[in-house]
């Protein structure tokens, strides 16, 4: 009987989400990462399926990489993009889930917003939800940039600075650094945190009515370790 590789495997497992395939599928064979000929149709059949029904990334839940990094849950709620949101760090564009070297963002980030009309102001957040660790997120989230009336098609510099720019240095495991973009109804007074630990994006959009996010983006980030020889004691 012939075998098939793990396209079959992963047919199977979304035909298990969509409740297309017989229950009586060996678990077995599941395991061994083979399966039969029939096994394989359904699986095939219900991958195909599964392809006709998504739809694009930006709009599906389970394909969207906030929901994915789980930034979506750990920081945010679901939310609708309605504005363009760009950041860049010198010169490198930041998309979702890519890593960056703490190296790489110690100068703050360039921050364009897209729309046309400069009569609209928002309101940048940055925040690390991994702090201390990933494994024990006990400061989350840690608030690293806190930027206000922004304008629509300009950049954050064009903003006011309520908490400044300090750059990622994790020490364990490896972080998620969150840009969250919220639309303001009006220009008004911000107050800065006492501290910059366990800020709360929702808490703040709600203290300032805010209403959800825009926007956001985020990054990965870990921290760098040096070469054996730098670290190495110099022969006497």
């Amino acid at each position: 009987m012939p075998s098939y590789d793990v396209l079959g495997v992963k047919g199977l497992a979304i035909a298990h989400k969509l409740d297309c395939v017989d229950a009586n599928l060996s678990s077995n064979t599941i395991c061994h990462g083979k399966i039969s000929s029939l096994e394989c149709l359904y699986c095939f059949c219900s991958l195909f399926c599964a392809c006709l029904l998504s739809v694009d990334d930006n709009m599906s839940g389970d394909r969207d990489p906030l929901v994915i990094g789980r930034v979506v849950g750990d920081v945010l709620d679901n939310f609708t993009r309605t504005i363009p949101l760009m950041v860049t760090y010198s010169g490198k564009d930041v998309k979702n889930g890519c890593e960056l070297k703490p190296s790489a963002v110690i100068n703050q980030p360039r921050v364009e917003i897209g729309g046309d009309d400069l009569r609209t102001f928002y309101t940048l957040v940055m925040v690390d939800p991994d702090a201390p660790s990933p494994s024990d997120p006990g400061l989350r989230e840690y608030l690293h940039w806190l930027v206000t009336d922004i304008p629509e098609t300009t950049e954050a510099s064009f903003g006011k600075e309520i908490v400044s720019y300090e750059s990622p240095k994790p020490t364990v495991g490896i972080h998620r650094f969150v840009f969250v973009l919220f639309r303001q109804h009006v220009k008004q007074n911000v107050c800065a945190p006492g501290w910059r630990q366990n800020f709360s994006c929702k808490d703040f959009a709600e203290l300032y009515n805010l209403g959800s996010p825009v926007a956001a983006v985020y990054f990965n980030c870990q921290r760098e370790t040096g070469s054996s020889a730098s670290r190495r004691p110099v022969k006497k």
